[in-house]
């Protein structure tokens, strides 16, 4: 009977892992700023487009409905045509795995980075997720897949128990565990709990770390302690040389793209189109004869 269970698993979570029909990312990400900009432990975000993926959305109020850990170039870890794995995630159908960057070109993702994690710190935190790549995960428990669906609608306060029900490992797959055990390994914080202590004397906020499975991919987009980090900022940013529909091009040279204006310039100067316009462009002083006297 249990090969049955672990059968039925199998099939629903290939099924929830499948993209939906009619996802378009409302702005993709520029994959060459997006690779220039991660480090090591870096967190990203993905606007996924798979069934769960919705349900996820919809369960947490959130963009997001996946997230990988930035650990750079995987070591005997590429693709066919050479490129470095540099992700660590946790997949429903396929468990633990690496993956390149660019397997995420076309979706609209986010870059949230701990902030003054020590160099010691990083290593075990990338190294955690190493040490769990192609760890399986147990399908038999078909309840924790099943409620994923029938996305009836849930009061907002039970959204986040909804996807910790049951024991099995697919809740920890959905809900970023795998990356929060990660940062656990160091203390470092993402949303953990807060007991406020007050006194006459003093007042304090003792901390406490919040079981893995109670996290989802947003928890790290509004944690106050990582940053999000902007691609396209990072890479240098002027709004002034941006081409707009609307805007004709040479009112946009005016406005501070000078390239095609300099490009003019630089051909009126030439030594044809100075003789040319010697000739017949210019008009040139005449020099005036003598009035003639009587």
């Amino acid at each position: 009977m249990a090969w049955l269970f672990e059968r039925g698993g199998e099939l629903i979570a290939r099924y929830l892992a499948k993209p939906a029909a009619g996802y378009a990312p409302f702005t993709p990400s520029d994959p060459e700023r997006l690779r220039e900009a991660l480090r090591p432990g870096d967190v990203l975000l993905v606007e996924g487009n798979s069934h769960v993926a919705g349900v996820i959305k919809y369960l947490t109020q959130s963009t997001w409905s996946h997230s990988a850990l930035y650990v750079g170039p995987i070591e005997d870890a590429a693709t066919a045509d050479g490129e470095a794995h540099v992700l660590i995630e946790a997949e429903i159908d396929e468990g633990v795995i690496s993956s390149p960057l660019s397997k995420y070109s076309h979706f609209h993702t986010r870059v949230c980075r701990p902030v003054g994690l020590t160099e010691e710190d990083l290593k075990k935190v990338c190294a955690y997720a190493r040490e769990r790549i192609g760890l399986g995960y147990d399908l038999k428990n078909i309840i924790d897949l099943l409620r994923y669906l029938f996305p009836l609608p849930v009061p907002q306060r039970w959204r986040r128990r909804m996807m910790t029900l049951g024991s099995g490992d697919p809740t920890r797959i959905i809900c970023s565990a795998l990356i929060a055990q990660a940062f656990e390994v160091v203390r470092y914080p993402i949303l953990p709990k807060v007991t406020r202590l007050e006194s006459r004397q003093a007042r304090r906020d003792i901390l406490e770390i919040r079981h893995s499975s109670l996290y989802a991919p947003r928890d790290f987009d509004i944690s106050p302690y990582f940053e999000v980090v902007k691609p396209t900022l990072v890479g240098g940013f002027d709004y002034k040389k941006m081409h707009w529909a609307d805007l004709p091009l040479r009112h946009a040279e005016t406005a501070g793209d000078g390239a095609l204006a300099e490009g003019r310039r630089a051909e009126d100067t030439a030594p044809g189109r100075r003789a040319r316009r010697g000739l017949g462009g210019t008009r040139t002083a005449r020099k005036r004869e003598p009035a003639l006297t009587s």
